[in-house]
């Protein structure tokens, strides 16, 4: 049955459609905010995937570019794989939900959000959010939501509610947050150095209108929702566990500490063979085969209770550091002889190489997306390896994780790299985790800022990122350790991985991940102080030690750019008649020229001689000609009443045989020959173009006479 609901959120109208399409999902729903839409579908598997140890969740944000009237670029002028914009919205709608489906859930859910229309206005990604929402509430499915989000910007002093097109070219925040009736389940963040308290002024306001949202998707859930389906829990075998507890506990409290993963990971494997030997010769080998999965189910409990317990209870980790404190940090630049910049960033197991490359102005990346965005000019890259974790796979494609991680890094550096005018390069800067141990997303931004100053980048204030984690207690959610720069096993078993990337000034980027159902605000503040004080520590203490700024020129093996403007009507003359010009210019010189179609022009050459020449000839082309200014040109041709002077641009004036000479000047051979550089000032420009020119007043004669020519009595003589 088709029901229509309506509520208001930033001053604009929000409307939910369900009943009149899909009616096969479980739940679904179109969103329309403005003149967006978004159409959102959940479906569940009926029986539990076999075999698996997580909640088998997928989220599938599609962007289809009829939604803003275009059709793709592509060859086949369809819409090929996901853009990375769309990987990182459906990153963002799955996190604030996958805590809120009950632990011991293992059907398969699939979400889907299809963007059908966009107003740039008004954010699909919130309404794909949103609709998800509603789409779960309303299903069979189980989930203990509902959760609702909003985005935030900060112009003008003041906290935007989803910030219009005009808005958030403004503002200095682009925040996305979501969250329950109660807590903060999600927040991802771009901003320009902006202080905790100022952040954290915004992530309040934006939770006051989630706050609205979810009551207004709970009525909803109350008029149409369905009756949640049962569903067979996947839970640990409480006879095998007990059995193991008794006995092994202490041997996995004292296996899981170790400063060395690897040595860790050898103790847990070591007792793994330890506990199914016991097993074996209490039970029997058939027990044990029929029992392995039930086996390492048990122990992976153990493990993560004896870790937690450590944390929670004892204040105590598993490498033996206080809670506040960073592993032993390390960094070096210009590792790499060739590239334009380079740098190592080390933080105890966890080592991160990031290299710098600046290109040409035309080697920034195309962007075919339904906003309004058509280029990019500084990119960040991630790769994980599988060797940095110590597997023995093959590599493969980027996956969603590490398209995640390298927008973060790249949101971090974003706020703090130089305008085109100020630095005409396209800049690259690609991040490749050599060994993972936690945290290889803030590593990658330390390694990147260290990277880009090695290459000359005068970025405007260098950028440190770390990573708190939290363990909570399951009984009393107020008990809670957090921790400073957590590592993997803490990342793995603990319930938070709050990552800030800021200067010394303030936030430069947030990206927090929660396995609970949220965080209050409290937690948030103490995280952010955290992260502000490891932050500078590893600024001062480490960073700006091995490099205190940007190196004064750019790597001799980086492209040397010349860039400045010229008036549009001038392209052309610049260009040529079928590139006539400009090739001969590149000829020349040896140069690469890039024009855009506002007059700006790129000059690159690794020879500085050779762009500064490319230029000065350029300048000549787009020059104006001016009455009373000097100019030096070439004499083109001779003719018996006088010379006619090249003066560059295709720009063209006759020196008359009575303007050469203060002296009498009967012919101009006597003065002049072809291909002569002469100084010429220019007397008049007619209203056809025409240029005259003069030497008087530019030259002197040798024995003190001048000679000035009166148009009625012809040349005369005046002693000086």
């Amino acid at each position: 049955m088709f029901k229509k609901f309506e509520t208001e959120l930033a001053g604009r109208k929000l409307v939910v459609e369900t009943g009149k399409m899909c009616e096969l999902a479980n739940g679904s729903c179109l969103v329309r905010y403005g003149d967006t839409a978004v159409l959102v579908n959940v479906t569940a598997s009926k029986e539990p995937k076999e075999g698996i140890d997580f909640f088998p969740l997928s989220v599938d944000y599609e962007e289809r570019l009829y939604a803003v009237g275009k059709i793709p670029g592509s060859f086949q002028r369809k819409e090929g794989k996901p853009a990375d914009k769309a990987i990182l919205t459906a990153r963002a709608i799955d996190r604030p939900i996958r805590p809120l489906f009950p632990k011991d859930f293992r059907n398969d859910v699939c979400v889907n959000a299809l963007v059908v229309s966009v107003e740039q206005d008004n954010s699909p990604e919130v309404c794909a959010m949103l609709g998800t929402s509603i789409a779960l509430s309303i299903s069979d499915i189980p989930f203990n939501g509902p959760t609702a989000a909003v985005q935030v910007g900060y112009v003008d002093n003041k906290v935007v509610i989803n910030p219009t097109e005009e808005e958030r070219e403004k503002s200095i925040l682009n925040l996305l947050v979501a969250g329950t009736k109660e807590k903060i389940a999600m927040i991802e963040a771009g901003a320009k150095e902006l202080p905790d308290k100022t952040m954290l002024e915004a992530i309040k306001k934006g939770h006051k209108e989630i706050k609205k949202l979810c009551t207004f998707i709970s009525k909803i859930q109350k008029e149409i929702g369905k009756p949640k389906f049962e569903y067979t829990p996947f839970v640990v075998d409480e006879e095998i566990y007990a059995e193991i507890e008794k006995e092994f506990k202490e041997e996995m409290k004292k296996g899981v500490q170790a400063v060395d993963k690897t040595l860790r990971d050898e103790h847990i494997e070591e007792l793994t063979l330890k506990i199914e030997e016991k097993y074996k010769e209490v039970h029997g080998e058939e027990a044990l085969e029929e029992n392995k999965a039930k086996i390492a189910d048990a122990i992976y409990k153990l493990e993560k209770k004896c870790v937690r317990e450590m944390i929670l209870h004892d204040k105590k980790r598993v490498d033996g550091r206080a809670i506040d404190e960073i592993r032993p940090l390390s960094c070096e630049v210009g590792i790499l002889p060739r590239t334009h910049g380079s740098a190592l960033f080390t933080r105890g197991q966890t080592q991160v190489m990031s290299v710098a490359t600046l290109g040409m102005a035309n080697e920034d990346q195309l962007l075919d997306g339904i906003d309004t965005q058509t280029s990019k000019r500084y990119m960040h890259h991630y790769y994980f390896p599988p060797y940095s974790v110590g597997e023995a796979r093959p590599a493969k494609a980027q996956g969603r994780r590490e398209i995640g991680h390298g927008a973060l890094a790249e949101r971090a550096l974003e706020a703090v790299i130089p305008s085109e005018e100020e630095f005409p390069y396209t800049i690259r800067v690609v991040s490749e985790v050599l060994s993972s141990n936690g945290s290889t997303s803030q590593a990658s931004i330390c390694g990147s800022t260290l990277a880009l100053m090695d290459a000359g980048v005068p970025i405007k204030e260098p950028v440190a990122g770390i990573s708190t984690g939290l363990v909570t207690d399951e009984e009393n959610p107020d008990n809670y350790v957090m921790l400073t720069d957590i590592q993997g096993l803490e990342d793995f078993f603990g319930d938070m991985d709050f990552k800030v990337g800021g200067t010394k000034n303030g936030i430069t980027a947030i990206q927090v991940d929660i396995k609970i159902d949220g965080l209050t605000y409290n937690i948030i503040e103490e995280a952010f102080e955290r992260t502000r004080k490891a932050r500078l520590y590893i600024l001062n203490e480490v960073m700006l030690k091995q490099i205190d700024k940007p190196r004064d020129e750019v790597s001799k093996y980086a492209p040397k750019i010349i860039n400045f403007k010229i008036d549009v009507d001038k392209i052309r003359d610049v260009i040529g008649t079928g590139g006539k010009v400009i090739n001969k210019i590149i000829e020349e010189t040896g140069v690469k020229i890039d024009i855009e179609e506002d007059g700006k022009v790129f000059i690159y050459s690794d020879d500085t001689e050779k762009a500064t020449r490319a230029y000065e000839i350029i300048h000549e082309i787009v020059r104006e000609i001016e009455p009373g200014q000097i100019y030096e040109g070439t004499v083109q041709k001779l003719v018996p009443f006088g010379a006619f002077i090249d003066l560059g641009g295709g720009k063209e004036g006759l020196l008359h045989v009575s303007k050469m000479s203060k002296k009498r000047v009967k012919r101009p051979e006597d003065l002049f020959k072809v291909g002569d550089i002469v100084e010429v000032k220019v007397l008049r420009i007619d209203e056809q173009g025409k240029i005259d020119l003069t030497r008087i007043g530019l030259e002197e004669d040798e024995d003190g006479e001048e000679e000035h020519y009166n148009f009625e009595e012809g040349f005369m003589k005046e002693e000086k």
